[in-house]
């Protein structure tokens, strides 16, 4: 009898329910396969299943024509690119929002929420203005390496003051941090509204980019660029997850245990910062990815981040892909940013959040 009340807790507590890990990666694989796949085919130049082998060159039709080339020019040029973006994009973005939760022991805790992608968005925002200015002329030759670098500088800045403002003896007040993230996610809101008050008309439409969100822009180039930081970040998370398993218990706890806590912080630090700065600097700001996707998670295959951190950058992965998909065909042959609709998703859900977790926002 005892034994079956034993199984009965757990199963209501949903531990005999969440699947293996194995089982858990091979079906993020398959929908992100998926959500590819619909992806290519999808959009204001449909491109029917049947000819998608021939289009992506794994055999050849003669009796396509010119419809052929066409296809290959709208899936090389435009939709591969973007396709890669967006599952780059997204794993980035879910996984910085895994580690920011894990380092803050916060489930609140999101890039876009509290300030770092707006930081790093101001720092994009300032390049593209100064790269136009007088002063600007000597750099415009690199322009496209100076944009990232200014995106990860601006994200890697904000996450060091937050952090220094919630953090005080050795601990981290939570109810300062998410506090300290929306007085300066406002700072830099307004500093780019001042960029958009000096801008020209060009300057405007670029900066209205990064608000709002979009991989209209996505390019091989770009994936040039985001492969590497995703490559560091997947290695990285694999020799972080165990210090952010420990760290839940508390840094007392951690340290205790064998974890360099400082240390961890510094990784983590630097590693969001690069991810989210890297994430901004090719599709400007895209709330609510950081903070849905690894929430999900937990609530299927729980908190250790040696399964969530891989789980969330497939997940977010899918995500994106399929938030891009909805966002190039909503309102074909118009392209609606995508931050609209990563918003109109993720603030009902941040919604619902905050009233599962009454305790903590009263703090």
């Amino acid at each position: 009898m005892t034994a079956l009340a034993g199984a009965g807790a757990r199963r209501r507590g949903g531990y005999a329910l969440r699947p293996p890990a194995t089982l858990t990666l091979l079906c993020l694989f398959a929908a992100l396969a998926g959500a590819a796949l619909v992806a290519l085919t999808v959009g204001a130049a449909g491109i029917p299943l049947g000819r998608l082998p021939a289009a992506l060159g794994l055999w050849s039709d003669v009796s396509a024509g010119p419809s052929l080339v066409r296809d290959q020019l709208v899936l090389w040029s435009i939709r591969i690119p973007r396709i890669g973006a967006a599952a780059m994009v997204g794993a980035l973005l879910a996984a910085s929002g895994a580690i920011m939760q894990g380092l803050f022991r916060n489930p609140l805790a999101d890039p876009a929420l509290v300030g770092v992608s707006s930081g790093g968005a101001l720092a994009a925002a300032a390049a593209i203005v100064f790269t136009d200015s007088q002063i600007g002329q000597s750099v415009r030759f690199m322009q496209h390496q100076l944009l990232p670098i200014a995106a990860f500088a601006g994200s890697l800045l904000t996450t060091i003051l937050l952090y220094s403002i919630a953090s005080r003896g050795g601990r981290t007040s939570i109810a300062i941090f998410l506090l300290a993230g929306i007085a300066i996610a406002a700072i830099a809101n307004a500093g780019i509204g001042l960029l958009v008050f000096i801008a020209d008309d060009r300057q405007l439409r670029d900066i209205t980019f990064w608000m709002l969100g979009s991989l209209s822009g996505a390019t091989g180039a770009k994936l040039v660029t985001l492969a590497p930081v995703l490559g560091v970040a997947a290695i990285a998370c694999v020799l972080i997850a165990r210090g952010l398993d420990v760290l839940v218990l508390g840094e007392a706890e951690a340290f205790h245990s064998g974890v360099d806590v400082e240390r961890l912080k510094r990784i983590s630090i630097v590693l969001v910062s690069a991810m989210t700065g890297v994430a901004v600097s090719v599709c400007g700001v895209v709330g609510f990815v950081g903070i849905v996707v690894p929430h999900l998670l937990r609530l299927v295959i729980g908190p250790a981040h040696r399964l969530l951190l891989p789980s969330s950058m497939l997940l977010g992965a899918v995500l994106l892909t399929g938030a891009d998909t909805l966002a190039r065909t909503i309102v074909a042959p118009a392209d609606m940013p995508i931050g609209i609709l990563t918003a109109a998703v993720g603030a009902p859900f941040f919604l619902v959040m905050l009233l599962r977790q009454r305790g903590l926002v009263s703090l």
